[in-house]
């Protein structure tokens, strides 16, 4: 009977969910470490040594690509995030209240957002369009830290950009 590394994977996979589990400490974590483990054992399945010990060779790949992904996520400055992703345009203590909702038109806030050079506006708008911080950095290349920063300033600028258009209304009413 020929050695089949998909039957073989089927077998094993309980135990590498739970292991994964163990590494990350989180459901969605571990589920994209086992994606990323099935992946490497699939396409490396002319790697294995028939009649060694698959288990234990699955299990150092998942190991493998743990590490590999901690050290990516450290050179990167952020190994773990506790920071709640609830950053809104609007966000904080003071609320103002506006009669005038309709003045503000969509087409004027899309002028303001796309008046906003492209550091700033390509990650508020990711963020806008409900991406995670986290795949926002991993889309552009750049560390959460930036990521954080610009969606922060471009929520100020805009912010800025609102509060003078609106008291310009309000001065000639």
């Amino acid at each position: 009977m020929a050695f089949n590394v998909q039957r073989e994977l089927d077998k094993v996979t309980p135990y590498l969910t739970a292991y994964a589990l163990k590494l990350t400490g989180s459901r969605n974590e571990a589920d994209d470490l086992y994606q990323d483990t099935a992946f490497k054992i699939i396409a490396n399945a002319d790697k294995y040594q028939p009649n060694t010990n698959f288990k234990a060779w699955v299990t150092t790949i998942m190991r493998n690509t743990f590490i590999n992904n901690l050290r990516k996520k450290s050179r990167k400055g952020v190994i773990f995030d506790q920071t709640p992703n609830n950053y809104y345009i609007n966000s904080g203590s003071n609320t103002i209240e506006n009669g005038g909702e309709g003045t503000m038109r969509y087409k004027e806030l899309m002028h303001m957002i796309y008046s906003l050079s492209d550091d700033f506006r390509v990650p508020f708008w990711m963020a806008y369009q409900g991406y995670k911080y986290e795949e926002i950095a991993d889309k552009l290349d750049l560390s959460l830290g930036t990521i954080k920063s610009r969606i922060f300033f471009a929520r100020k600028k805009l912010k800025k950009m609102y509060s003078k258009v609106y008291t310009d209304r309000q001065e000639r009413a």
